[in-house]
């Protein structure tokens, strides 16, 4: 305490409502020498709290301000401030959520908005857990079916079993690969399957490849389908995938990370029309409907199966002979053991907005995304990548005024793939604007608005960051990206 009898924990809370004002820049940019030169980080010696609260407005003053609607450069941006309050409070209780006596209310919780989730995506007699995020949850998928389809490999591993082939489509997240060599399955165990034009998995190929392993004797046992790719915002025909997946019975899993958020809405969700076909789901509120990082959920047809397929059954925690159902300890269905009670945050937004709410924030931010699209379209210098919205994923490039009315051939492309990451440069160093750009296959480095319910985003505002890519695209010069 100070003298005043101010605690620390008030003392921060200030610091962030102060970072938090409007005329805090977006992002004060330092490489990384030049910022470890100015922040005090050694922690070899204790320091007073005038001190500390010295180095937290220096992490706080170099920190990107997400919640600005300047920030466009991932796929999540600003938090909902009900889910906020939730995580403050989350991290106040500080416990965790694998058995009923040290998270009854939790668990409750996390139980009552799981059966409404899995409502919500079509699935209600399912089960589900929350995960640290969608790249856990697509080893959560694998896992599952895996022991689905050779239960066996829980206690003898996969020697003597058939070699067994995942299928993902070529604009898929990178977190599969990860989960085919931590799994065991090898990345070579991966068939990538072409897209169309607007990053949507060609099914008859998917059919095609499928019928190919199964030929050449082995054991296709898991589809990645696709509900908003990380870059286009595809989504893929999931009716048609989930045909095939039946055909050849193989487990169908839907990446729906990002656009999952579009099942909140009834105009939208018709999008992801065939997702309730799916055997398993992953969904990251955390992404396009601005839950506080981390907050992302797993769904699976089969209920029991995640408890199977991952329990161990830890004598000093899951006993049998507890005085309360035992049936509310749900840690053991779980990969982790202490896991953070990332539910409350999510039933937070809920209860405070209610389903209604929460679809008019997705039609929203679908509506803002759409203008861009249109406004885009419309300007001399952009042009988009693809002309149809998916996801809330707005997809262009910014084309300086000497690089129009050329032949738009190798050599052009080349050099427009050099001056998109220098816009993206002097956007950042000036603190205008944090944009993603990416290349997409055939597609050189574009830049891509990915639009979440938080924070707000006006037309005018749309606009105004559209105005600050071709300001700084007009100052880029042939000598710069040469």
């Amino acid at each position: 305490m100070d003298s005043n009898g101010t605690s620390f924990l008030d003392k921060v809370l200030n610091l962030v409502k102060e970072d938090r004002s409007e005329s805090v820049p977006l992002i004060r940019f330092k490489h990384p020498k030049e910022l470890e030169a100015i922040l005090d980080l050694d922690v070899t010696k204790g320091v007073s709290d005038k001190e500390l609260e010295q180095c937290v407005r220096q992490v706080l003053q170099y920190s990107v301000k997400t919640h600005k609607a300047t920030f466009r450069n991932q796929l999540f941006c600003g938090t909902d401030p009900y889910g906020l309050a939730g995580a403050w409070i989350t991290e106040a209780c500080n416990t965790s959520q694998y058995t009923f006596e040290v998270g009854p209310v939790f668990t409750l919780i996390e139980l009552k908005l799981l059966n409404h989730i899995l409502k919500l995506f079509g699935i209600p007699h399912g089960d589900g857990i929350f995960s640290p995020g969608g790249s856990i949850s697509i080893l959560y998928g694998l896992v599952a079916a895996r022991y689905k389809k050779f239960p066996e490999i829980k206690a003898k591993g996969m020697r003597n079993l058939p070699e067994m082939v995942i299928f993902t489509s070529e604009d898929s997240h990178y977190s599969i690969k990860k989960a085919a060599h931590w799994l065991g399955f090898g990345t070579d165990s991966i068939r990538i399957i072409p897209t169309n034009a607007a990053g949507q998995i060609l099914v008859h190929k998917l059919d095609e490849a499928i019928q190919v392993e199964k030929d050449l004797g082995r054991c296709p046992v898991f589809v990645n389908g696709m509900a908003g790719t990380t870059v286009l915002g595809a989504i893929d025909d999931l009716d048609a995938v989930a045909d095939v997946c039946k055909k050849h019975g193989v487990w169908m899993h839907v990446d729906a990370c990002w656009g999952g958020s579009l099942m909140l809405s009834p105009k939208y969700k018709t999008k992801l029309k065939g997702i309730e076909r799916a055997n398993s789901i992953s969904w990251n509120p955390h992404k396009m409907a601005g839950a506080p990082l981390q907050c992302s959920v797993f769904l699976v047809r089969d209920k029991g199966l995640l408890h199977e397929a991952n329990s161990a059954a830890a004598q000093y925690l899951f006993q049998e002979d507890k005085f309360y159902d035992v049936s509310y300890d749900t840690g053991d269905k779980s990969v982790q053991c202490g896991r953070k009670i990332d539910a409350f945050k999510l039933w937070m937004m809920w209860k405070a907005r209610g389903d209604l709410g929460l679809s008019l924030l997705a039609d929203q931010t679908m509506a803002t995304a759409q203008f861009c699209l249109e406004a885009v379209a419309k300007r001399p210098g952009f042009k988009l990548v693809v002309n149809e919205l998916q996801c809330p994923n707005v997809c262009f490039w910014y084309i300086p005024s000497f690089m129009r009315g050329q032949d738009m051939d190798g050599q052009w492309w080349e050099i427009m793939h050099k001056i998109t990451p220098k816009i993206k440069e002097l956007l950042t160093l000036s603190s205008q604007l944090m944009v993603s750009y990416s290349p997409v296959r055939q597609y050189k480095n574009f830049f891509r608005f990915a639009f979440t319910f938080h924070p707000t985003v006006d037309e005018d505002q749309v606009l105004r960051m559209l105005q600050s890519i071709e300001d700084c695209g007009e100052t880029v010069t042939l000598d710069m990206v040469s």
